[in-house]
């Protein structure tokens, strides 16, 4: 990501332009909770985009994570094969032999304020509050690696053939753009078209799950998720909890 912020801080006529680093292989990748893993080479899509926000409300910005998982939901390459696990994590649903679910992709978010804001994390000169989207797909792998086999899948196992990667970044970039930013930039209505598809796209809503918090695990039920894409859970006391951060375990396999 540290590329990304020096291509967005180098000088450009349209400080709103977004700037996209497409990589082949990675050997140090990092996500949440700073988990490192490898891919090798040509069997992913391994994407930072670098955006501008200023014309995305600070209250709404927490969902473009959100929208991105649908840009890769929605891809014609990728269309009905995925859903969302909430935080961050796409999946194909009851693939495991087991009939649980195997992750695909993973996506991660960075907030760089300007100097002297809230929350201050260093910012991008001449170009206001940016967020760096970055995301791993497992595309072209025919096999998954051993100590992998319960969690991992990849879409060439899915769909039976290898995919082509080019063509899939185009379509998750495209519908990032002209789909799901626009709805989150228009301040005259709430972002409820989002909303809506995410709900209906996620593999967490309905299901028994146990949360991993920082200092505490939570089991419940997930409920919904909020305007700002907190998780909601009812605990198994039937209290609702809203959540920002942790780490799902969905209990049992979907119905």
């Amino acid at each position: 990501m540290v590329d990304v912020l020096e291509m967005l801080a180098e000088p450009t006529d349209d400080p709103s332009r977004a700037v996209v680093l497409v990589a082949d292989h990675q050997t140090a990748g990092r996500g949440r909770l700073d988990r490192v893993w490898e891919a090798p080479e040509g069997a992913s899509v391994l994407m930072t985009v670098g955006l501008p926000v200023l014309s995305v409300p600070v209250e709404r910005r927490t969902l473009l994570t959100s929208a991105l998982a649908l840009a890769v939901v929605g891809a014609p390459s990728t269309e009905g094969m995925l859903s969302i696990k909430w935080p961050n994590d796409l999946v194909a649903r009851g693939v495991g032999a087991d009939g649980t679910d195997r992750k695909v992709a993973g996506i991660l978010a960075e907030l760089h304020r300007l100097p002297g804001e809230p929350a201050d994390h260093g910012g991008v000169p001449g170009r206001g509050d940016c967020v760096l989207l970055g995301i791993g797909i497992n595309v072209n792998l025919p096999e998954i690696p051993e100590h992998l086999h319960d969690v991992a899948e990849s879409l060439q196992r899915l769909v039976g053939h290898p995919v082509d990667r080019a063509q899939l970044v185009v379509e998750i970039l495209t519908a990032l753009e002209q789909v799901w930013l626009p709805v989150l930039e228009d301040t005259t209505r709430p972002p409820d078209e989002l909303l809506d598809s995410y709900r209906a796209a996620s593999a967490t809503i309905g299901r028994e799950v146990r949360v991993e918090l920082p200092d505490a695990v939570l089991f419940g039920t997930a409920s919904d998720v909020t305007a700002n894409g907190e998780l909601v859970v009812v605990d198994d006391q039937r209290v609702e909890r809203t959540l920002s951060v942790g780490d799902v375990v969905h209990l049992r396999p979907a119905k």
